[in-house]
């Protein structure tokens, strides 16, 4: 390590607030992801409404130790099953889809410093994560010709690195400890740079407007001749590289989301309908529960709602089996089955989030009851990666044996 990094190393970081709870096992951090979703789901309307950022509820997460469960176990971690994470996901997410998006990242990150991490990246980054530390984002770039089109550059310089560039989509950003920026080095190769907050350079802007997911701590990042330790870059080139399960990690997360929408506007729709809609004038029927059209119509949610988590879970598991073992069949595997998930957890999300609507009737569309935020999340959330793609690779898979393509998005 150069003295310059082994200077940073030892300065006081902005550690989390409490210290985080370790997490021991897959059944423990089940347990506290239904804790902690029933306290961020209080005010989770108000804060849409508000677009207010979810600051206690993100201390309360990370404090939980939810944001540690996929460390190593060889560094203190529980590392947990695919399936439990994205059950844990799912189970926040419901609960409040902008908070359990906020993690996305940062789990991205601990996959990434699992597979690729230098030992000394390895032993410092877990050590924070396990002690609640949170990693936002600065991946994505705006007005560039593809997702992948990255103009963030690392100039070497002595013992490290410059970095220069502008990122949109910072999910998590505004409310990090660290926020990893995805650039290029000197040689194109893809790399992620590790930037404390609070760097010197470092300027993240609360200007994320979409109608949905609204209170992700997202952004623009402005970077400006930040300097970087070449101990703080990680060669994120190289999860792709070879086959390994770092795309199907991010997208069984972003399926995971999705699914935990689906479920809370299926909720809302029961609730809705049980106390609140009114029988047709068509029917001499009492209650507008007792409707067999809206009886076929929760039916219909309600197979497509568990046919989601039955395939998110088994995604998980193909994840599993891919960590135990990379290969290219496997790893293909995995990106396929989760490619499944995605395409359902998004289906049903959006209709799931629009049926309410239909089911509830037009009182369900008043303000004060804020419940267009189940199709504005699921449609916004969505949209990070078609599943009009996910159907082809699935189908070249199935009939032409074609592996899907390694990046993150599939």
């Amino acid at each position: 390590m150069t003295a310059q990094a082994n200077k940073i190393a030892h300065l006081p970081v902005n550690l989390p607030r409490q210290a985080a709870h370790l997490i021991k096992s897959d059944a423990e951090a089940l347990t506290v992801a239904k804790q902690v979703a029933s306290e961020i789901a209080k005010e989770a309307a108000l804060r849409d409404q508000e677009r207010r950022l979810p600051r206690k509820e993100l201390d309360l997460f990370s404090s939980s130790g939810l944001w540690g469960i996929t460390v190593p176990k060889e560094y203190g971690g529980a590392f947990v099953s695919n399936k439990t994470l994205a059950e844990v996901v799912a189970t926040v997410a419901e609960a409040d889809p902008s908070v359990g998006q906020i993690p996305q990242n940062h789990l991205y990150m601990v996959e990434g410093l699992r597979l690729d991490g230098s030992d000394f990246q390895k032993k410092y980054f877990f050590e924070l994560v396990l002690q609640g530390v949170r990693f936002g984002n600065a991946f994505s770039e705006i007005g560039t010709k593809s997702v992948n089109d990255v103009k963030t550059k690392l100039t070497p310089t002595n013992s490290g690195y410059f970095l220069n560039g502008k990122k949109f989509y910072s999910s998590g950003a505004l409310l990090a400890d660290w926020v990893p920026v995805v650039a290029k080095d000197e040689h194109d190769n893809t790399v992620v740079a590790f930037v404390p907050a609070g760097a010197e350079g470092l300027t993240i802007i609360d200007d994320w407007s979409s109608f949905g997911q609204r209170t992700t701590a997202s952004g623009t990042t402005i970077l400006e001749n930040i300097f970087v330790p070449s101990e703080y870059v990680l060669p994120h080139h190289l999860a792709f590289d070879r086959p390994t399960t770092m795309g199907p990690i991010a997208q069984i997360i972003q399926a995971a989301v999705d699914t935990g929408i689906a479920r809370a506007a299926f909720k809302d729709t029961l609730h809705f309908v049980r106390n609140y809609t009114r029988p047709w004038i068509d029917t001499d029927l009492e209650h507008g529960y007792e409707d067999p059209h809206t009886i076929k119509d929760i039916g219909d949610l309600q197979i497509r709602l568990h046919a989601t988590e039955a395939l998110l879970a088994r995604a998980g598991e193909y994840i599993d089996e891919a960590q135990l073992n990379p290969n290219e069949d496997t790893v293909a595997e995995a990106s396929i089955a989760v490619a499944e998930a995605k395409v359902l957890s998004t289906e049903t999300a959006l209709l799931a989030g629009s049926k309410l609507f239909e089911l509830a009737g037009t009182r369900s569309t008043l303000g004060e009851y804020n419940l267009d935020r189940h199709w504005r999340n699921a449609r916004t959330h969505t949209l990070h990666d078609p599943v009009r793609w996910k159907y082809h690779a699935v189908g070249n898979y199935s009939l032409n044996k074609v592996k899907p393509p390694r990046h993150p998005w599939i």
